[in-house]
C-alpha cells in the first residue's frame, strides 16, 4: 500500500565526497522511491569538486545559498539562489563554490544514482 514518507536532513545518510557533503534524503535506500534520488549538498567556500560524469543519471541542481559555478568543457553558469540546472547523461561536470560562504544546492538524480560512485578518487 502506497504512503507517505517524509525525511528530516538532521536523521539522513550524509557522503562527504570530495570538495562537498552530500546528504541523501529520499530514495531507494530509505523510502519507496524506485526511479529517482533527492538530496542536498553543501561545497564549502572555495571548494571544487572533481569534474565527474553520470553515465545513465540525469541530474537536476537548484540553488538555496551561496554563489558558485557549473563548469562543464565547454562552458561555465553562474550559480545563485533561485538558480537551476539541468545536466545531461555523459556531460563531464564540476562545481565550485566562491567566496567564503557555503553553496547549498539541491540535487535530483533519475535513475537513482549510488552517491560518489561516478567520483573519480572515490
Amino acid at each position: 500500500m502506497p504512503k507517505l514518507e517524509i525525511a528530516h536532513i538532521d536523521d539522513c545518510t550524509v557522503y562527504n565526497l570530495p570538495g562537498r557533503d552530500w546528504f541523501y534524503l529520499l530514495g531507494p535506500q530509505n523510502s519507496q522511491a524506485k526511479n529517482l534520488v533527492f538530496g542536498l549538498a553543501d561545497f564549502p567556500g572555495g571548494a571544487l569538486a572533481a569534474a565527474h560524469v553520470h553515465e545513465t543519471e540525469e541530474e537536476i541542481i537548484y540553488i538555496l545559498e551561496g554563489v558558485g559555478a557549473c563548469i562543464t568543457a565547454d562552458e561555465e553558469k553562474r550559480l545563485e539562489p533561485g538558480v537551476a540546472v539541468y545536466i545531461p547523461p555523459g556531460l563531464s561536470h564540476q562545481i565550485r563554490a566562491d567566496g567564503e560562504q557555503t553553496l547549498r544546492l539541491v540535487t535530483l538524480f533519475s535513475p537513482p544514482v549510488t552517491p560518489g560512485a561516478y567520483d573519480p578518487n572515490q
